[in-house]
């Protein structure tokens, strides 16, 4: 199990490096006129913190011997959407000027962040599963 996490790591860092990239590409060449509230590194920043936290939350319960790992990542994606309401509640209060633009590039690489947790987790689970 503890091999698999420098690959982890490794994987984890180049999907936010690349993701942030394009994002940014994206932004500052068609939309660089617009303002935005939360930067989008800070929107990387929580995004890819969240996955980092819950995947070795998840993990370290594996390795302590927690059978019900499926229920505690249901638990942990409802926090961690809780946390991501929280982490936009500024925009809902309305001190934003372009709340929309906000709001869709929080949830695009939180959508996608979370395409790679699952499909990450999939590939530990299958690994744990066969050893």
């Amino acid at each position: 199990m503890k091999q698999d996490l420098p690959y982890f790591l490794l994987k984890w860092f180049g999907y936010t490096v690349l993701l942030a990239g394009i994002h940014y590409y994206i932004f500052h060449t068609f939309f660089s006129e617009i303002k935005l509230y939360f930067p989008l590194w800070v929107i990387y920043l929580f995004n890819a913190g969240l996955v980092l936290l819950l995947f070795l939350i998840i993990r370290i319960q594996m390795a302590r011997g927690y059978t019900k790992t499926y229920n505690l990542f249901l638990i942990l994606t409802v926090s961690k959407m809780a946390l991501a309401i929280v982490f936009l509640l500024p925009l809902f209060a309305d001190k934003s000027e372009n709340a929309v633009v906000d709001v869709i590039n929080f949830f695009i690489p939180y959508f996608l962040f979370l395409g790679f947790e699952i499909f990450q987790l999939n590939v530990f689970f299958k690994k744990e599963e066969t050893n």
